[in-house]
């Protein structure tokens, strides 16, 4: 008999719409316990119009903070342990994190962005769309999807869309020098990956390429309990979820 090819399903995307840093922001202070749901709803209907849109916008920030994945939770919990102690702009710094441990797709596009820009700062969208393609294939709604999270990311201070969209410059990355901060956007960069890394790249890793750790990172890897270092045979160290 005839043997039928196994159709590979394309990556899920998830991370479909333009998500301004305060609806993202509000999400975070309603797990807290510290805003009303209402608020983000009246935010929400501001900008969206038009209801199927609106849902599509709360699928997408119930991922991000007020519903993530069951093994995301206990990560969520200790960024909203982490709210109380930073300033108002390193918020930024969370909501990137939980999207990056979040949403694969997300996460890409950040690691594209931060690897293609490391040495001239800057990079074509189409580099970028590119890239993609090679693992969501040439599809209009990956397409449009892409364009809607560098929308995203240029939207929360990461970037800037130049040339009516065609060329992203990097911005200057953020400072973060919180103890906790710099270790739990560690543990996302790793939630990200999937795998260890080395200590030794932890400070220019692409996907965390909006900010600057400006920590000891083996010494703050060493003082997080959901992190741990291990020597690998090249005898450098390397940092592990525990």
């Amino acid at each position: 008999p005839e043997v039928t090819p196994t159709k590979i399903a394309a990556p899920h995307i998830g991370f479909d719409r333009f998500i301004p840093l305060d609806w993202a922001a509000c999400a975070l202070r309603i797990r807290a316990g510290v805003e009303k749901p209402e608020t983000l709803e009246t935010l929400i209907a501001e900008m969206e119009p038009g209801e199927a849109s609106r849902k599509k916008t709360r699928s997408v920030l119930k991922g991000l903070w007020l519903e993530p994945r069951a093994d995301l939770i206990p990560f969520a919990d200790r960024g909203i342990e982490i709210l109380a102690e930073i300033d108002a702009p390193t918020v930024t710094a969370l909501c990137w994190g939980m999207a990056i441990a979040g949403y694969p797709f997300f996460g890409k596009i950040a690691e594209l962005i931060g690897r293609l820009t490391s040495i001239q700062g800057e990079c074509t969208s189409a580099e970028i769309h590119r890239r993609m393609a090679e693992t969501h294939g040439e599809r209009e709604t990956a397409y449009r999807a892409a364009n809607r999270v560098m929308q995203t990311q240029a939207g929360w201070g990461a970037l800037e869309r130049i040339d009516k969209g065609r060329r992203v410059v990097r911005r200057p990355p953020m400072a973060i020098s919180h103890e906790g901060l710099t270790a739990w956007l560690i543990e996302a960069a790793l939630r990200y990956t999937g795998k260890g890394m080395s200590v030794a790249t932890l400070q220019s890793s692409a996907v965390l390429y909006p900010f600057s750790l400006d920590q000891p990172l083996a010494f703050v890897v060493s003082r997080s309990p959901a992190l741990e270092l291990r020597a690998d045979g090249s005898r450098s160290q390397v940092v592990a979820l525990r």
